[in-house]
């Protein structure tokens, strides 16, 4: 046993770090590496009703205004408990926060095969989002924690990858599972993978300063632009001030807009190809996960490419706005796919929109950590990933009223406005990234 701090809070007794036999160069890339297999498992398990769904429907009568209450369940959850678990993880530490919210989405994901209906669907799907809140607030945190500004968009764009690449399993991976064994034996198996994930966090993730594998060269290079350790172990900032900020609001607003689009992709695409394209189960389990591989280079690219022209030295504001712009201005190109007579270009375009959208993700996630002093990171990406959930959990609404009546379409101009008109908000509220003084909450 050892003591182990973790940011302000006081010590306290934790188990043993790995080995000191060895140090290993480029730790921090590790701990990267971790935090995409931890968003893949998040992906896999959220998406297995998404690619269910159809299936799910027929068996219980569901409608698909129903349906629409279940996804409503799962994000209204979630939104709760962004900011829950932004606050939990700020003050517990990313080892243990992250471990909590892991385990608790894992049991609630397999927990879904005991659902009998709507209402039981719903309460299940419920404690998912519950659970699978951590991911992100806990994720962009060890970011700030273990990057240099410089290399966080990437780094951000590596981990934010693992959502779509977490999508792109679910369909060959759910598919055989349901076809092989039946849909509660797929819900089942996708939960159970996360607590190898556990596992796996644990072992590896320490702090920088903490960690008993990290070289003292990788350590200075992680602190050289940390700035004044008030970052780390100031005051927080209480909810009330962060929402003084106008900084807080260009990030929540912005998550509010366009989070509800990734949402759309994940839970209703399924449905629309089955539905409006004629999809089979098995053409689904073998093409369905395309539009998610595209986002992968989409979320590395995005990250890069901000990360490039500050290497280059453009400053902060312009790299990130850069790369935001770029962005948004590819989203309308998704609204074709409706348009498309064959349904292989439609998914050519819904894969721009998920592309663009996952290197816009990489880039509004570091706001976050541009703006706001470490310490305070958690709660704020848990603010904006809770307005994000409520945006979704509202679409999710609208779409099943929609689809009752009408078609897809109205669904697919959402997806592609938004971005452009988030963009908006952001230059109007953040005329210039920087630095909230880290003085700010004392």
């Amino acid at each position: 046993m050892l003591i182990e701090s973790s940011d302000s809070k006081p010590a306290r007794l934790t188990s043993a770090p790995p080995s000191k036999s060895f140090q290993l160069p480029h730790l921090r890339w590790l701990i990267c590496a971790v935090l995409f297999f931890g968003s893949v498992i998040n992906y896999i398990d959220r998406g297995t009703i998404s690619i269910l769904s159809h299936h799910v429907q027929k068996i219980f009568s569901m409608s698909q205004s129903d349906y629409g209450w279940i996804i409503f369940s799962f994000q209204f959850s979630y939104a709760i408990m962004m900011l829950v678990f932004g606050r939990i993880i700020d003050r517990l530490g990313m080892r243990t926060g992250f471990a909590v919210a892991m385990v608790w989405w894992s049991l609630a994901a397999m927990g879904q095969a005991l659902a009998r209906g709507v209402g039981s669907f719903a309460v299940a799907c419920g404690l998912l989002g519950m659970g699978e809140a951590g991911n992100f607030p806990g994720s962009i945190k060890a970011v700030a924690e273990w990057f240099p500004k410089r290399e966080r968009a990437l780094a951000t764009g590596i981990f934010n990858s693992g959502t779509a690449v977490g999508a792109v399993i679910s369909y060959p991976l759910v598919g055989w599972l349901f076809l092989r064994w039946g849909w509660q034996v797929a819900f089942v198996g996708t939960g159970a993978l996360g607590f190898i994930c556990v596992a796996v966090w644990l072992l590896f993730y320490r702090l920088p300063r903490k960690h008993p594998w990290i070289t003292p060269g990788e350590l200075q290079h992680i602190e050289t632009e940390h700035g004044d350790d008030r970052e780390v172990t100031g005051a927080r900032l209480a909810w009330g001030k962060i929402f003084g900020y106008r900084q807080a609001w260009s990030f929540l607003l912005a998550k509010f807009m366009t989070d509800p689009v990734w949402w759309f992709y994940i839970f209703w695409l399924p449905k629309y190809l089955i539905e409006a394209r004629h999809f089979s189960v098995e053409n689904l389990r073998l093409f369905g996960f395309i539009p998610f591989l595209a986002a992968v280079p989409g979320s590395i690219a995005g990250g890069w490419f901000s990360g490039y022209l500050l290497r280059r030295g453009r400053s902060v504001n312009f790299a990130r706005k850069t790369a935001l712009l770029a962005c948004a201005v590819c989203m309308p190109l998704g609204i074709l796919a409706v348009f498309s007579g064959s349904p292989w270009m439609a998914l050519v375009f819904i894969s721009i929109g998920t592309a663009s959208h996952a290197g816009w993700s990489a880039n509004v996630f570091t706001l976050a950590s541009d703006t706001f002093p470490k310490k305070d990171v958690g709660s704020v990406v848990g603010i904006g990933g809770a307005a994000g959930a409520f945006g979704g959990a509202i679409l999710a609404w609208v779409a099943g009223h929609i689809l009752q009546h009408h078609s897809y379409l109205p669904l697919f101009i959402i997806a592609g406005v938004m971005h452009p008109l988030a963009m908006g908000v952001v230059q109007l509220l953040t005329p210039k990234i920087e630095k909230i003084p880290a003085t700010a909450g004392t």
